[in-house]
């Protein structure tokens, strides 16, 4: 029996005088994944802020879970969107992936050789080989991406977190991140925020629909009728290629 990893229950979060998440629950397992979709603006963002410990919820409580006891944290890894990436900051492929280490090595010591090793072993999974000694500011998208990947997952974590990691794969990447991430899988949990609900249909063992509510569904074989009623915008899938992409129906009430 797979253990829990994350408790939300009745979270209510947002900024200001404005509520973004409204009594909001979802429980997170061991070797979880789980596809948030939903609406710009329903709280996709938000939601990833409370578990991540980056905005405190009004009201409702976090627990994370270490085996079958309550735990004050987990150890997360996190691939951001890239508009919150400074590719002018002067730091190297070798560099940004080691970074994910930090946390673990003593201050002001270098990184210990079995940790090197672990940031070698991350970096040929990636195939950056070649690019290890270059700086970030010299990368593709793509590359970028792959480098920021390399360094969410080089500390092993119990949950990776990646929020819309399909905006910028690079096309000669595309077929080996979603084998990729099958593959950390067996090893982390894995929550994947993203718009695209044909991809994320394609590769999520459970969903989540949020918009500010949220509506939780085990397994990916949703109905259209269930994204109609939880996405809160008439949706149509349509499949072509390796990934089935998302259409939206002609209707007046949703804001995308």
């Amino acid at each position: 029996m797979k253990n829990k990893l994350i408790e939300l229950k009745g979270i209510t979060a947002g900024y200001e005088n404005k509520i973004v998440l409204r009594n909001v629950s979802l429980d997170v397992w061991e070797n979880d994944f789980l596809g948030i979709i939903g609406p710009n603006g329903g709280g996709k963002t938000t939601l990833l802020k409370v578990i991540l410990g980056l905005l405190a919820p009004q009201e409702g409580t976090l627990r994370f879970f270490q085996g079958e006891k309550e735990t004050r944290e987990l150890k997360m890894g996190y691939l951001p969107q890239m508009s919150l990436i400074d590719r002018k900051f002067p730091i190297s492929v070798h560099e940004v992936i080691a970074s994910g280490l930090a946390a673990e090595k003593s201050r002001f010591r270098g990184y210990r050789p079995e940790q090197l090793q672990r940031v070698d072993e991350v970096i040929r999974q990636m195939g950056l080989e070649k690019l290890q000694k270059r700086s970030i500011a010299e990368l593709s998208g793509g590359q970028l991406q792959r480098v920021l990947l390399g360094r969410s997952i080089v500390s092993r974590p119990q949950v990776l977190i990646l929020d819309e990691p399909n905006s910028y794969v690079d096309k000669r990447f595309e077929s080996k991140f979603y084998p990729l991430l099958s593959e950390i899988n067996k090893e982390s949990a894995i929550i994947l925020v993203s718009h695209d609900i044909g991809t994320v249909l394609s590769m999520v063992k459970n969903i989540a629909c949020v918009n500010e509510a949220l509506h939780y569904h085990p397994g990916a074989d949703v109905s259209a009728d269930w994204l109609d009623k939880t996405y809160a915008c008439p949706i149509e899938l349509v499949g072509h290629g390796c990934f089935p992409h998302r259409v939206l129906k002609n209707h007046e009430h949703c804001s995308e």
